[in-house]
């Protein structure tokens, strides 16, 4: 009887085999030269994989802050409206059986690429947030360094509030 066979590292050895396929094929048609260097590929690749299938691209904060009229956010739903009141009715009645029907495949055409660019935005605003996520650890830990640092040299404390602090104060005068 055969030993079974561990899907697991199979599959972790074909997606690695096609990850190296892909940084291979990047850097070979003009992707970024950084992409030679296949540890530095694994951590974008990574990154970038979480950004985009470990989130709900549904609560982002990047939308949040962006102001609430949602231009970002593309709407394909076709509204016919008019603002006469007398001939209102009968403009929107024409507009219905004939130009609709008309124009019905344009619309079907465009409502798929708005589909298409809506996922788009909402898998770059994920990027975005995993990315501004990573700076901000990346910046923790290197004032962390900085305070151990300052810390050994001087021979005082400091407080993760201090470093907090200063990281705010130091913002302020660089937005300024």
């Amino acid at each position: 009887m055969d030993a079974p066979v561990r899907t697991k590292p199979v599959m972790d050895r074909i997606e690695s085999q096609v990850r190296e396929a892909i940084r291979r094929r990047v850097t070979e048609h003009g992707g970024s030269a950084e992409y030679r260097d296949p540890v530095l590929f694994e951590r974008v690749w990574s990154l970038l994989g979480h950004a985009t299938e470990g989130r709900n691209p549904d609560f982002l904060l990047l939308p949040e802050l962006l102001d609430e009229s949602g231009d970002w956010d593309l709407r394909t739903q076709l509204s016919l409206s008019s603002h006469r009141p007398a001939l209102g009715p009968i403009i929107l009645l024409v507009k219905r059986r004939v130009l609709l029907p008309l124009s019905r495949w344009l619309l079907e055409y465009t409502r798929e690429n708005f589909r298409r660019q809506h996922r788009v935005n909402r898998l770059l605003f994920a990027c975005i947030e995993e990315l501004a996520i990573e700076n901000a650890r990346l910046r923790l830990a290197l004032e962390r360094t900085e305070t151990t640092e300052a810390t050994e040299a001087t021979g005082t404390e400091h407080t993760e509030e201090t470093a907090i602090h200063r990281e705010t104060e130091q913002r302020r005068r660089t937005d300024s």
